[in-house]
């Protein structure tokens, strides 16, 4: 048992996506399409933009073209994939977020016309997400 105390302590917050998170304001998103700068990794491509005031560090989307998926089923399981990458591997952009204090919108697109794989997948957000914060990191405090 006191191990996994150990174990909760480690984590520097809990590997959730809850509806806080989650970015769902049409005016965001559009601002993110239309002044966000984008990383691509085939097959995802991620959108990202810094904002200003934020009552959160960091709030995420997910679309999949329905050009590609025909059937919502589809599209639902590829979200859910991408959603479940991206919750397990968040944890050290927030970090890096809160340490430098600011507030990022991203969303991630699929572009593949083949249902994800996981293991691709978990790869390729793993790539996105660092070269984020590498990115993050080495930007110098505009005051």
């Amino acid at each position: 048992m006191g191990l996994l105390v150990l174990y909760k302590d480690m984590l520097p917050t809990k590997l959730s996506y809850n509806k806080e998170e989650k970015l769902k304001s049409r005016k965001l998103i559009n601002h993110l399409f239309d002044h966000g700068k984008h990383i691509q990794a085939f097959p995802l491509k991620m959108l990202y933009d810094f904002v200003e005031e934020s009552p959160q560090h960091l709030q995420a989307g997910v679309t999949i073209s329905s050009r590609n998926f025909k059937k919502a089923v589809d599209r639902n399981r590829a979200k859910r994939v991408i959603r479940e990458c991206y919750r397990l591997q968040k944890t050290s952009l927030q970090f890096i977020l809160k340490e430098k204090d600011l507030a990022l919108n991203l969303f991630f697109i699929y572009t593949h016309k083949e249902m994800p794989d996981y293991v691709l997948v978990k790869e390729k957000m793993q790539l996105l997400l660092q070269k984020l914060e590498e990115m993050i990191k080495n930007l110098t405090p505009q005051k």
